[in-house]
Protein backbone atom coordinates (compact mmCIF):
# COMPACT_ATOMS: atom_id res chain seq x y z
CA UNK A 1 0.00 0.00 0.00
CA UNK A 2 2.52 2.49 0.81
CA UNK A 3 5.31 1.57 -1.79
CA UNK A 4 8.41 3.97 -2.80
CA UNK A 5 6.63 4.91 -6.83
CA UNK A 6 9.60 6.70 -8.81
CA UNK A 7 8.87 8.99 -12.26
CA UNK A 8 9.04 7.09 -15.14
CA UNK A 9 7.27 10.06 -17.27
CA UNK A 10 7.35 13.66 -15.53
CA UNK A 11 7.62 16.57 -18.93
CA UNK A 12 5.53 19.32 -19.56
CA UNK A 13 3.96 17.57 -22.57
CA UNK A 14 0.13 16.83 -21.61
CA UNK A 15 -0.60 15.44 -24.93
CA UNK A 16 2.26 12.52 -24.32
CA UNK A 17 0.85 11.82 -20.87
CA UNK A 18 -2.83 11.24 -21.64
CA UNK A 19 -1.06 8.75 -24.26
CA UNK A 20 0.52 7.46 -21.71
CA UNK A 21 -2.12 6.90 -19.83
CA UNK A 22 -4.45 5.86 -22.17
CA UNK A 23 -1.40 3.01 -22.63
CA UNK A 24 -1.49 1.72 -19.59
CA UNK A 25 -5.08 2.02 -19.09
CA UNK A 26 -5.49 -0.57 -22.29
CA UNK A 27 -3.02 -2.80 -20.83
CA UNK A 28 -4.49 -3.26 -17.83
CA UNK A 29 -1.61 -1.72 -15.60
CA UNK A 30 -3.43 -0.03 -12.43
CA UNK A 31 -2.45 -1.33 -9.42
CA UNK A 32 1.27 0.52 -8.65
CA UNK A 33 0.93 4.26 -11.08
CA UNK A 34 -0.09 7.10 -10.14
CA UNK A 35 -0.58 10.07 -12.05
CA UNK A 36 -1.07 13.60 -11.70
CA UNK A 37 0.15 17.28 -12.86
CA UNK A 38 0.70 20.44 -10.80
CA UNK A 39 1.19 23.84 -11.88
CA UNK A 40 4.95 23.97 -12.67
CA UNK A 41 5.90 27.58 -13.31
CA UNK A 42 6.74 30.65 -10.59
CA UNK A 43 5.63 33.71 -10.87
CA UNK A 44 5.85 36.77 -8.90
CA UNK A 45 3.10 38.29 -7.13
CA UNK A 46 1.38 41.23 -8.09
CA UNK A 47 0.64 44.55 -5.99
CA UNK A 48 -2.43 43.53 -5.49
CA UNK A 49 -1.11 39.60 -4.07
CA UNK A 50 -2.66 38.05 -7.34
CA UNK A 51 -0.54 35.58 -9.04
CA UNK A 52 -1.49 37.66 -12.75
CA UNK A 53 0.76 35.82 -15.64
CA UNK A 54 0.55 37.85 -18.57
CA UNK A 55 0.87 34.86 -21.08
CA UNK A 56 -2.80 33.71 -19.76
CA UNK A 57 -3.86 36.95 -21.62
CA UNK A 58 -2.93 36.37 -25.49
CA UNK A 59 -4.31 35.25 -28.65
CA UNK A 60 -4.53 31.48 -27.66
CA UNK A 61 -6.12 31.86 -23.93
CA UNK A 62 -4.71 30.50 -20.77
CA UNK A 63 -1.07 29.15 -21.16
CA UNK A 64 -0.64 25.50 -20.17
CA UNK A 65 1.88 26.05 -17.40
CA UNK A 66 1.50 21.91 -15.77
CA UNK A 67 4.15 19.67 -15.67
CA UNK A 68 2.13 16.06 -16.10
CA UNK A 69 3.96 12.98 -14.27
CA UNK A 70 3.47 9.41 -13.94
CA UNK A 71 4.52 7.16 -11.13
CA UNK A 72 5.45 3.68 -10.56
CA UNK A 73 6.25 1.41 -8.05
CA UNK A 74 9.61 -0.95 -8.27
CA UNK A 75 7.20 -4.05 -8.93
CA UNK A 76 5.45 -2.43 -12.29
CA UNK A 77 8.13 -0.42 -13.15
CA UNK A 78 9.57 -2.50 -16.23
CA UNK A 79 5.92 -3.46 -17.45
CA UNK A 80 4.61 -0.36 -17.51
CA UNK A 81 8.57 0.38 -19.11
CA UNK A 82 7.49 -1.89 -22.12
CA UNK A 83 3.64 -0.67 -22.26
CA UNK A 84 4.65 2.98 -23.00
CA UNK A 85 7.75 1.33 -25.53
CA UNK A 86 5.47 -1.13 -27.18
CA UNK A 87 3.11 2.22 -28.36
CA UNK A 88 5.68 3.89 -29.58
CA UNK A 89 5.56 6.46 -26.72
CA UNK A 90 9.12 7.55 -24.81
CA UNK A 91 9.03 7.85 -20.86
CA UNK A 92 10.36 11.58 -20.27
CA UNK A 93 11.66 12.18 -16.58
CA UNK A 94 12.43 16.02 -16.77
CA UNK A 95 13.10 16.80 -13.26
CA UNK A 96 13.73 20.65 -14.06
CA UNK A 97 10.31 20.99 -15.80
CA UNK A 98 9.15 22.94 -13.39
CA UNK A 99 12.05 25.67 -13.42
CA UNK A 100 11.13 28.92 -16.13
CA UNK A 101 13.63 29.52 -18.85
CA UNK A 102 15.26 31.95 -16.46
CA UNK A 103 16.23 30.11 -13.75
CA UNK A 104 17.27 27.42 -16.31
CA UNK A 105 19.57 29.18 -17.88
CA UNK A 106 21.03 31.19 -14.60
CA UNK A 107 21.85 27.54 -13.56
CA UNK A 108 23.69 26.45 -16.42
CA UNK A 109 25.42 29.85 -16.09
CA UNK A 110 24.44 31.76 -19.30
CA UNK A 111 24.08 34.63 -17.39
CA UNK A 112 27.19 34.77 -15.75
Amino acid sequence: MFEKKEYIFRKKDKETWLQIKAALKEDGIKKGISTGHFDGDTLPTCGCGAKLDPRNYGEKGRADHDVYFVKATEAVREEALECIRRHGLVATVDMEAAYDAKERYEKAGAFN
